[in-house]
């Protein structure tokens, strides 16, 4: 996943800014001090409040968005960051009293009659680091796991979405106090002073380059972290698939939000023989959704700000000059607009920059392959991706490229939906990240499982007590052990 905030060496000094990230964190602390195991009607209630706001705010927060990326679908604003949020929201209230239920675990035969269970416990204080491509989505996702496992909560928005921010924060101060959740964004001059801060948990959402610099400035805490980052994510189309409906699906995969998802589909591994009729497929596709011209068009996003734009622009003229065939599927915009339609890329090889970098935008390369075995092998050459896809109609070969392949999700005959399916973890391997949230897994990510073993009162603990070598002592090690290789003891040093 692309991220323009950049955690760069920290700075002297300190400004205004900076101060209130550590007083907050103090605040906080001292907070969840006072209140270190809120009940799960306290949780709820919370969870509910922000459901709400997300409903009462749903439209002020698609024209920040809008205006932040210069321009964006508020249909996609409301489908993909405000109905993903209240899908999660909802799943979490309805779930929250059955996580937080102790969970009981057997005792060793050893000791049986006494009892262990697990205590989900809240961590603390929970940082997150939010990026620009789904700012309300990836805050309130990573915001709605921290409540429901009873944190306090410090959201570090992007710099780049000033408008969001606003509107984000005055949202969640209506309802929450800044010792429950607290909003900083572009007001850091420096973004590590916020990764820097001794939290007890950070959820990072960025790129893999970045997330290595997060967890370096958390290991001097020892903090814990979860890591959604990116990768390049295939989309694999098989003979058994029929290829127009395959082209359908990653081309509304490219061009929702722009290509600026980091689970978009970032390249096709097609059939040989059906790369023109994929192709065309993809391009017919597009200009039926938005026309044959997208600048102005109310239902098409933006590229985010100027810098990404250029780096859109800079990948497809690498392309070019290494010898690929560039196939736009509509003009370029005129004057200073950003709403760039989607582009087919041909004829790639692996030194382009395009199979290099995760493209994050509406940039689709094609590659050919004749064996399965060949295309399997081309995505295993590369990091593990965040996720992965495979349109096949056979289960048997499904499961082949399931067994053989590594992603941090995977979508079998379509794209991105199994990130909104909230019982579900969402989640990197590898290069793609490490930890996951979602569902319960969200929940237990961002709780302490302590362990607790309680004995029975009349249970004789102290026949295992010395001095050692009873009788009940030699049968207990003699039944779980069983008896030594005789020729090892034969040359055991006494």
């Amino acid at each position: 996943m692309d991220l323009t905030t950049t955690l760069a060496t920290p700075t002297t000094g300190m400004d205004e800014a900076d101060e209130r990230v550590q007083r907050l964190l103090v605040l906080q602390r001292a907070a969840f001090g006072a209140d270190a195991c809120p009940t799960a009607a306290t949780r709820r209630a919370r969870l509910r409040a922000l459901k709400r706001q997300v409903q009462r705010y749903q439209d002020r927060l698609a024209d920040a968005m809008s205006q932040d990326f210069g321009h964006r679908s508020h249909a996609e604003s409301k489908m993909l960051d405000l109905l993903g949020s209240t899908l999660e929201l909802n799943h979490a209230i309805s779930h929250l009293r059955r996580w937080m239920k102790d969970s009981r675990r057997s005792t060793e035969l050893l000791f049986l009659t006494n009892s262990v269970k697990v205590r989900y416990q809240p961590k603390g204080v929970v940082g997150v680091i939010v990026p620009w491509n789904f700012p309300v989505y990836l805050a309130l996702g990573p915001l709605t796991a921290a409540l429901a496992a009873g944190n306090r909560v410090m959201v570090k928005m992007p710099e780049v979405t000033p408008a969001t921010n606003a509107v984000l924060k005055a949202m969640l101060a209506e309802v929450f106090d800044e010792d429950l959740v607290a909003l900083v964004g572009e007001e850091l001059v420096d973004p590590n002073v916020f990764t820097s801060q001794p939290f007890d948990h950070i959820v990072f959402t960025g790129s893999p380059a970045v997330g290595r610099i997060v967890m370096r400035t958390a290991a001097d805490n020892l903090t814990p972290v979860t890591l959604e980052l990116g990768g390049k994510s295939p989309a694999l189309v098989t003979r058994n698939y029929p290829v127009a409906d395959a082209a359908r699906r990653i081309a509304h995969g490219k061009s929702a939000n722009a290509g600026q998802i980091c689970v978009a589909p970032d390249y096709a591994l097609v059939p040989r023989e059906s790369v023109e009729q994929f192709v065309e497929g993809v391009q017919g596709t597009f200009q039926g959704f938005f026309g044959g011209k997208v600048d102005g068009h109310e239902d098409y996003t933006a590229i985010v700000n100027e810098r990404q734009y250029a780096r859109m622009r800079a990948l497809l003229e690498d392309a070019r000059s290494k010898g690929a065939k560039v196939i736009p599927c509509g003009p370029m915009p005129a004057g200073a607009g950003r709403q760039m339609p989607l582009h087919i890329v041909t004829g790639v090889t692996e030194d382009m920059r395009l199979m290099k970098e995760e493209l994050f935008g509406p940039i689709l390369p094609v590659i050919p392959y004749d064996t399965l075995d060949e295309a399997i092998a081309l995505v295993g050459r590369g990091p593990h991706p965040l996720a992965l896809y495979c349109f096949s109609r056979d289960r048997a070969e499904c499961d082949t490229v399931l067994s053989r392949t590594q992603s941090g999700s995977v979508a079998i005959n379509d794209w991105g939906w199994q990130v909104v399916n909230h019982d579900a973890p969402f989640g990197g391997v590898g290069n793609s990240g490490m930890g996951s949230y979602h569902g319960v897994e969200g929940f237990r990510e961002l709780s302490h499982a302590r362990t607790v073993f309680k004995r029975h009162r009349f249970f004789p603990i102290g026949l295992f007590y010395p001095p050692y070598g009873s009788w009940v002592q030699r049968l207990a090690m003699g039944f779980f052990l069983g008896k030594a290789d005789p020729k090892l003891d034969a040359g055991r040093r006494v």
